[in-house]
């Protein structure tokens, strides 16, 4: 047996089955030596049935059996029912209210069983109790207690992936395995090597065993993140950029131009950026701000800097800056910002999207952009006239040739891929310095990981004069006077957001649907019970792009009063008379991610208000949401939530290829910093890794099967 072995070649594996394990990624052997437990059961609590007593609260290990879903006699009550039988006695199970059960349980596996044993009509019986599975080579006298259980899928039990792994561990395959992390490494952070590793992960004698386990494997998946991260840095260190000849005092007559005074916090980005611009590689950094912190005035600034700078060697012509944007409204947005910042100046910019494209300033109207043709707009990119060019993902097409592209500005970073990231910079001879932008609330620890390319800039600052948010944590029973409150605001001219976690209702044929606010429902609700006397849209991801532009443009146009929505409201997209938020089933969110919410209504000069429906009456809960008072900014109420309820609550996390177990890791900062260091001094030392064979082929495999993102 080798580790790329696939598993329908050791083993036989039927059609079904060889489905469900595709549906979770395991293919090879080492794809399930490589699937990790969810957590650990523990046999040593076990009771034999034939010892259980009327108001114990026990667990019992053993044969599933007898499942039927059924109504209960008196009330109807719907429930699913079972027994469960070890070598001592059976005894009868009951689910009240979740017949669903019966059907996801399988007949004869064997499982733990954890709940209150129950007296009826002389008869025991477990009432709703917790179940879940158990390999079948435990029981009560075995002296590995504790046995794993795995993410399984419908097809693939835990016991069946708990078997194949013991049928793997005994094919004698561990002692043939190199280890990915070098000795000297597991050395000095005291990690076991890879074979301890495995046995003490998926066949722990103790807690401890599995905890220093996934602690080792934390570690290697954020390693090898670290060492994909910092071989590009270094690459992008070796080639050639535009060295940029300009210093703060050169900047600051655009500065004081603002229309507000520039905060330290941007003043700072600006410096940062400008060193970059003088060391003659390519410049890598992401600027990250909350909403309003005035991330556009930064990238403005630095963009005048490369406007007003000569391609080398020439006293004619300027360097270019091309500024992508992920939808055409945001695209748009940006046009008309860098119009106002640039309208004294004589440059040229441009804008191309997938509807037309715009040219400032117009020759019959110096003061105003004008339609133009995209082949007349591409031979001016060519030939260096076009000075800033602003775009969605039009600007990464082949067509698009840049005279001499400096400066590549990507706004909302994590809305792209790396692939559509590098095509923007590296379809060019001299490769241009990035700026990446986002307004999402990243912890330090997630930044260093996922985004361990790039130098980072926290803008962390408000412009002075920033109307603060006011923000109510509002209950049930409060409802009717906030939206007595809205109507006001609605009535003096106001316009109003109300976000809400789903787009349709939930299916009630489905037992396991997330009951939570529609977008659909609650526009229908808020029209024919609240808001009769003004406009109501939607705005959700199963549209159409066109169709959402129009949306958002209506709104913007004020010709829709309230927009109810999904999170997929635009990031960053200026509304400004919408000074009004509500964002229903608030508790289903994340924290970072509320804030960002409620930053779509910083956008004018109107007091902007916030008001955050939970429906759960939980002090935990309410707390956790009352942070949004207290916290200073979006990063801090990031970290907040990260330790609160864990790494996989942060928006998007799916996306980045990370394992639970890597962003479990992702909690400890020592963890981050100690696998960023001994990343760096690895590619330093070797940046082919010709000298580490066995890494050079895992990140090989790993590009293949993950994208950093």
């Amino acid at each position: 047996m080798q580790i790329k072995d696939r598993l329908t070649e050791i083993s036989r594996i039927l059609p079904a089955q060889e489905k469900a394990l595709k549906r979770i990624g395991l293919e090879t052997v080492e794809d399930i030596l490589y699937h990790f437990p969810n957590y650990y059961g523990d046999t040593a609590e076990v009771t034999s049935i034939e010892n259980l007593k009327k108001g114990n609260t026990a667990v019992v290990f053993g044969k599933l059996t007898g499942l039927k879903m059924k109504k209960a006699f008196r009330k109807k009550i719907s429930m699913a029912e079972g027994s469960v039988e070890d070598e001592s006695g059976k005894i009868k199970i009951v689910w009240f209210h979740q017949a669903y059960l019966a059907k996801m349980l399988s007949e004869g596996s064997y499982v733990r069983v954890e709940g209150k044993v129950s007296l009826r009509n002389g008869q025991l019986y477990f009432s709703n109790p917790k179940i879940e599975p158990a390999p079948t080579l435990f029981n009560s006298r075995d002296p590995h207690s504790l046995y794993p259980v795995y993410p399984e899928t419908r097809g693939v039990t835990s016991n069946w992936l708990y078997h194949k792994v013991q049928n793997i561990f005994s094919s004698g395959i561990l002692d043939e395995l190199e280890d990915p992390i070098p000795e000297k490494i597991l050395k000095t952070y005291k990690l076991p090597n890879l074979k301890t590793s495995l046995i003490w992960i998926h066949t722990p004698k103790k807690v401890n065993d599995a905890e220093i386990a996934r602690k080792r494997f934390a570690f290697e998946e954020i390693f090898f993140i670290q060492l994909e991260k910092q071989r590009s840095r270094q690459e992008a260190r070796e080639k050639a950029a535009y060295i940029i000849e300009k210093d703060f005092k050169d900047v600051e007559p655009f500065i004081k131009r603002f229309p507000f005074t520039a905060t330290s916090a941007q003043e700072k980005a600006i410096r940062h950026i400008l060193d970059d611009f003088h060391k003659g590689h390519p410049m890598s950094r992401l600027l990250e701000g909350d909403v309003g912190s005035g991330k556009t005035a930064v990238a403005a600034t630095v963009s005048y800097a490369i406007a007003t700078s000569k391609p080398k060697d020439q006293d004619f012509g300027t360097l270019q800056t091309a500024y992508m944007a992920p939808t055409e409204i945001l695209a748009q947005q940006h046009f008309e910002s860098f119009i106002r910042y640039f309208s004294h100046l004589p440059i040229n910019i441009a804008l191309i999207t997938g509807s037309g494209c715009r040219k400032f300033p117009s020759k019959i109207n110096p003061d105003d952009s004008t339609e133009i043709s995209r082949t007349q707009l591409l031979k001016w990119v060519a030939s260096g006239e076009i000075t800033v060019l602003i775009g969605t993902h039009a600007l990464i097409q082949k067509s698009v040739k840049f005279k001499h592209l400096a400066l590549a500005i990507v706004d909302e970073q994590h809305r792209f891929g790396t692939t559509q990231r590098q095509k923007l910079v590296t379809k060019h001879e001299v490769i241009p310095h990035l700026l990446s932008m986002t307004a999402t609330p990243i912890p330090r620890t997630l930044a260093l990981t996922l985004y361990g390319d790039l130098d980072l800039t926290l803008l962390d600052e408000m412009p002075a004069g920033r109307k603060k948010i006011i923000t109510e944590t509002i209950t049930q029973d409060k409802r009717a006077l906030a939206y007595e409150d809205i109507k006001k605001e609605l009535r003096a001219g106001r316009q109003l957001y109300v976000i809400c976690p789903r787009i349709d209702e939930p299916d009630p044929t489905k037992e396991m649907a997330v009951l939570a606010k529609s977008v659909k429902e609650e526009a229908r609700r808020l029209k024919e019970n609240i808001f009769q006397d003004y406009s109501i849209e939607i705005l959700h991801s199963k549209m159409k792009p066109d169709e959402k532009e129009k949306v958002m443009q209506d709104f913007k146009a004020h010709k829709i009063d309230i927009l109810v929505a999904t999170s997929v409201v635009e990031v960053g997209v200026n509304v400004e008379n919408a000074s009004l938020i509500i964002i229903e089933g608030a508790e289903r969110f994340g924290l970072a991610q509320l804030h960002q919410l409620r930053g779509r209504v910083l956008r004018g000069t109107h007091q902007p208000y916030c008001f955050i429906f939970a429906e759960s009456k939980s002090d935990k809960t309410l707390e956790r949401l009352r942070a949004l008072t207290t916290a200073k900014n979006g990063f801090e109420l990031a970290e907040f939530d990260l330790v609160q309820r864990g790494a996989g609550v942060l928006a998007g996390t799916k996306q980045w290829g990370i394992s639970d177990i890597g962003m479990e890791a992702i909690k400890n900062l020592k963890m981050v910093e100690a696998a960023r260091l001994e990343a760096q001094k690895l590619v330093k030392e070797d940046v082919t890794f010709s000298k580490h064979p066995i890494i050079k082929e895992r990140l090989e495999h790993n590009s293949q099967k993950i994208h950093f993102e």
